[in-house]
């Protein structure tokens, strides 16, 4: 009777908690609130692109003429949980356009979740918004020259200033140098302790914008690559496979359309990646019937501006510690506690 009873508690315990998911999306009000414009745009070349007369029946970015432009799945909740779906959605599509403006040459240039969770206005682990991170990419850009910082610089920590999970109340995520793109050297004549970067790798944004249904989807898809959309993720906690066409209530999580293919039975349908990591669902991705969750709502783009890349030759190389590319403040730091020896 007892095991029986348990099990029954922790059933009930899982369904409970499928029903009170977290939601990962802001409102409009607290969107507006830190400056981003809702549903922005900041061209109208999304209008001007070339309108296919029959898109093809199958297209995908991940296997475009036998070419896979699509960069590596990511898990937003490791190593703790933090609902950062908005940041690791839109940064895999801006990632695949990098891929894409390369010709698939190279190592793939994985953007830092890290860095937009320190210093970007799109939100935190407590949820973000579709609009917010290639807007606040593309002002940094304008503004600076210089974008957000790549994976090596600023791994992932799960963690942003107002969250209370795992070891972030521990955590500096404060945004400043050593915070946007650092280096730890491993011998003091090369810089020995952390230090913020004054030069790093980074990509940009030229433009962004917003749109929905699935014409404007498969136009700005097919003509310049994934984009990031918001879907009902309460539908997708316990998917395994196959396609999913379910109706979706509350949009609350952000994902990353890659193309979309078409089912004899089943017929037309989206390809998404999540960012729940590869274990789940089919290898980190799944398949939604068009419209099913709501996927067509909401949608956000952008193009790449100047980033860093090997065939660019445009680098500024820095040493193992830091020391020729420290910030002014760290390299401040550093003369002081020298001195004081």
């Amino acid at each position: 009777m007892f095991r029986v009873g348990f099990s029954l508690l922790v059933v009930l315990s899982l369904f409970s908690g499928a029903l009170s998911r977290r939601n990962e999306l802001l409102s409009r009000e607290e969107v507006e609130a830190k400056g981003i414009t809702w549903r922005g745009n900041s061209s109208n070349s999304h209008e001007n692109l070339l309108t296919v007369q029959t898109y093809p029946s199958d297209f995908t970015w991940c296997n475009k003429d036998g070419v896979n432009y699509c960069t590596m799945s990511r898990n937003q909740h490791i190593p703790q949980y933090c609902g950062s779906c908005w940041a690791h959605g839109t940064m895999s599509a801006l990632a695949d356009r990098i891929k894409i403006a390369r010709g698939a040459k190279g190592v793939d240039i994985n953007l830092s979740i890290q860095h937009l969770m320190n210093c970007g206005t799109a939100g935190s682990c407590n949820g973000g918004s579709i609009d917010g991170p290639y807007q606040w990419i593309a002002q940094i850009s304008n503004q600076t020259g210089t974008g957000i910082s790549y994976e090596t610089a600023q791994p992932y920590l799960a963690c942003s200033s107002d969250s209370n999970e795992g070891f972030c109340p521990k955590v500096d995520t404060t945004c400043k140098p050593i915070n946007v793109a650092r280096t730890c050297g491993s011998f003091s004549q090369e810089g020995g302790p952390c230090v913020g970067l004054s030069s790093y790798p980074n990509a940009t944004v030229a433009d962004y914008g917003s749109i929905s249904g699935q014409d404007a989807m498969m136009k700005e898809i097919f003509n310049r690559g994934p984009i990031a959309c918001g879907v009902d993720a309460s539908k997708l906690l316990n998917y395994e496979s196959g396609i999913l066409n379910l109706p979706g209530g509350g949009i609350d999580h952000v994902i990353s359309v890659v193309g979309w293919s078409t089912d004899p039975q089943q017929g037309f349908h989206w390809i998404v990646r999540n960012s729940w990591g590869e274990f789940w669902g089919e290898m980190g991705y799944f398949r939604l019937a068009k419209g099913a969750l709501n996927i067509e709502d909401q949608c956000s783009w952008a193009v790449p501006g100047p980033f860093t890349a090997n065939e660019l030759n445009n680098q500024i190389h820095c040493h193992e510690g830091g020391d020729n590319c420290q910030t002014k403040k760290d390299l401040e730091k550093l003369t002081d506690a020298f001195l004081s020896l």
